[in-house]
């Protein structure tokens, strides 16, 4: 058996002793040196002795939680990798980890340990993995100034818009904004999540205001880790779309954005030659060149507890998407290579 981890040290601090020996027996089988501690105070004490590679923590823990952890190691200059799992639920919480220059944050309990050791390569060898974790930095190292300067946050999220085209995932990918407004409106996403997999969504930010625009760059940051969770649980590599935007529903309720926020997610595997699209609020027309499909709207996200939208699944070498809504109209194209 390959042991990827050998001669990396990590520091698992978690409270929870079958959880904590879990993650300690299995890195231990990648040939990673392990040590424990139950909690803050202890984490610290230990690293008195030596600077781990990686540190692993939960958020609820006695005497010192992981947020008092990781604000006291960023605040005294330690740069350590930092990944984050936690049963939270609280939304704020993990917005507060980021925002302190965690790398990631998964969500107990870890049914797939596949997608655990993806997650510990990509702290440790951030360089090898499309990562987003400087722009996460970026977008959380002041998250209440964006919420109290609506400017700021507009000038952020059109700054991070992506190329008009690029290769990705074995796939030629470009767009056109058909009507460019100054304020954004239709916001688009794109970003590999593997070698053959890519995932990209379309959110109409006119419809809530101010929200319209928090809401798009809660996405942006937190989008890929969403899928990746939905794909990590389908032997099918087909990810269940619809399960996403109740998640993405969810945290826009737990973030306090209220409003309207018409949504569209697509996937797309270039081996299989495999679409999916699911709308929530959006209209959109889909050409495969053998078909056009018209993709009815839906419900926007924001406007229920519930989501209630439209799924559509297409066998296509290329294809192009017309999306619009009341922020525009915007062309997706796509041909795999």
């Amino acid at each position: 058996m390959t042991q990827p981890l050998v001669g990396k040290q990590i520091l698992i601090v978690e409270d929870e002793p079958v959880f904590r020996s879990l993650l300690e027996n299995y890195l231990s089988s990648l040939g990673a040196i392990i040590t424990v501690a139950a909690d803050g105070v202890d984490a610290l004490e230990k690293m008195t002795r030596f600077a781990p590679d990686l540190l692993i923590c939960d958020l609820a823990m006695p005497r010192m939680n992981g947020l008092k952890l990781v604000e006291h190691l960023r605040n005294e200059g330690v740069k350590t990798p930092i990944l984050v799992i936690s049963a939270t639920e609280n939304m704020s919480d993990i917005a507060k980890a980021l925002r302190f220059g965690v790398q990631d944050v998964l969500l107990k309990p870890i049914k797939d340990l596949n997608r655990l050791r993806e997650t510990v390569f990509a702290c440790l060898y951030p360089n090898m993995f499309n990562s987003r974790v400087e722009e996460e930095d970026r977008l959380f190292q002041d998250w209440d100034a964006l919420v109290s300067d609506p400017q700021a946050a507009s000038k952020l999220l059109q700054e991070l818009q992506p190329p008009v085209q690029q290769v990705m995932s074995h796939c030629r990918v470009n767009y056109r904004q058909l009507i460019t407004l100054n304020q954004p409106g239709l916001v688009l996403d794109i970003a590999p999540l593997s070698e053959n997999d890519l995932a990209f969504y379309c959110l109409d930010v006119t419809r809530a205001g101010d929200n319209g625009v928090l809401a798009a760059l809660l996405l942006r940051a937190l989008f890929n880790g969403l899928l990746q969770e939905q794909l990590s649980q389908q032997r099918q590599r087909l990810p269940e779309l619809g399960n996403l935007l109740k998640q993405v529903n969810q945290l826009l309720r737990q973030a306090n954005l209220s409003g309207q926020f018409p949504l569209m997610v697509g996937y797309y595997h270039s081996g299989l030659k495999n679409l999916i699209l699911v709308s929530a609020g959006l209209n959109a027309t889909l050409n495969t060149g053998e078909h056009q499909i018209q993709v009815s709207n839906g419900v926007p996200l924001g406007t229920l507890g519930n989501t209630y939208l439209n799924q559509i699944s297409q066998r296509c070498d290329s294809w192009q998407c017309q999306v619009w809504g009341s922020g525009g109209r915007l062309r997706l194209m796509l041909s795999a290579e």
